[in-house]
């Protein structure tokens, strides 16, 4: 397959992802950005000429989150009208996103330089879920938590959200931020845990104490979800309340260095992940892997170890919660489905 066939296979896969799940105006802006594109631009020149995986490196939302910029910052009325749901912009939307290149190639290029952080406080909705299973199972309800690619942290503050999930109730009644999502299927297992400590790491940590860097992880977000926004808002006054423990480190020699160091007796040790998975180079994720099979084989039920992940499965367009625990067999078990931003949860109920 040609280099530029790949391309354009990234931003129909992009397109069909934003359509399923609930982002039709994004979907619209990366459909025009592709159409709009050509060698005649620099912007135009490193999009169709682009050399990684395109679709693992989250090309088009690379670009789409700067158009996302230059709409929030209020000085484009023709590109806004787009987002804002304008009939005739919508028709015009090529012409418009052209347009916006010519004018405005020098803020949009520096969005091409890393890739998309789209961290979102929703997503632990289904990480509390996956504990509850795990409890379920007889592990130690004590729970230390490992993210991966944890941008800024909102999932390491888990312990500071109150969750309805299917009637059942976990966490803080007094929480500034609350999650009640869409739930189908039985409810999850009704089972006391607590977390024993809660770190993460991303190779690019996003400091959302920064103005410049919460408005930047702010654009990511797509414009049809609304609630989002204002979940932003809480989640960056917790950060200014307490920040995350979050480092900056490689994914792959994070884990390693974690699954070293001594597990307390009594306390399960978690991998979790969300929407992050593609973004790992393919050596880093087959890194991970080899560790926590290595660590699963050495793992008691005094020290277990568990993997629970959310990741987006390419073919269907649906997000799975996927979970592994050792010293059982460590085969996967799929827990359920989920929407990207923790609007609604599949249960499936495994026992």
């Amino acid at each position: 397959m040609s280099n530029q066939q790949k391309i354009q296979d990234a931003f129909t896969n992009q397109i069909e992802y934003c359509r399923s799940n609930g982002a039709p105006i994004t979907g619209r802006i990366v459909e025009a950005i592709i159409g709009a594109l050509d060698e005649g631009t620099i912007l135009g020149r490193r999009v169709l000429g682009w050399d990684g995986n395109p679709l693992a490196d989250a090309l088009p939302l690379r670009v789409a989150g700067g158009f996302h910029a230059l709409h929030l910052a209020g000085q484009h009325d023709r590109l806004s009208g787009i987002y804002n749901g304008d009939e005739q912009a919508a028709k015009n939307a090529e012409k418009i996103i052209a347009e916006t290149i010519a004018t405005d190639e020098a803020q949009l290029l520096p969005w091409l330089d890393s890739p998309p952080q789209t961290n979102e406080a929703g997503r632990s909705s289904s990480y509390i879920a996956g504990l509850l299973w795990l409890t379920q199972q007889g592990l130690p309800p004590r729970y230390e938590l490992l993210e991966i690619g944890s941008s800024a942290g909102l999932n390491l503050m888990i312990d500071r959200y109150h969750y309805d999930l299917g009637g059942v109730s976990v966490g803080p009644g007094n929480a500034s931020l609350s999650f009640a999502p869409e739930w189908q299927g039985p409810p999850p297992p009704d089972v006391p845990f607590a977390f024993d400590s809660l770190r993460g790491c991303d190779i690019a940590p996003v400091d959302l104490t920064d103005p410049a860097q919460a408005s930047r992880l702010t654009a990511y977000i797509w414009p049809e979800h609304t609630v989002r926004f204002e979940r932003m808002k809480t989640a960056i006054n917790l950060v200014n309340d307490q920040s995350p423990n979050l480092e900056g480190a490689s994914a792959d020699d994070w884990m390693i260095d974690q699954l070293a160091k001594p597990q307390t007796a009594g306390v399960t040790r978690v991998l979790v992940h969300s929407i992050v998975w593609q973004y790992i180079p393919k050596a880093g994720r087959e890194r991970i892997k080899q560790a926590m099979e290595e660590a699963g084989a050495q793992a008691t039920t005094e020290r277990p170890l568990a993997w629970l992940s959310l990741e987006a499965n390419r073919e269907t367009y649906r997000h799975e919660l996927i979970v592994r625990h050792w010293p059982d067999c460590g085969d996967p078990v799929k827990l359920g489905e989920a929407h990207a931003h923790g609007a609604w949860v599949k249960w499936l109920g495994r026992s």
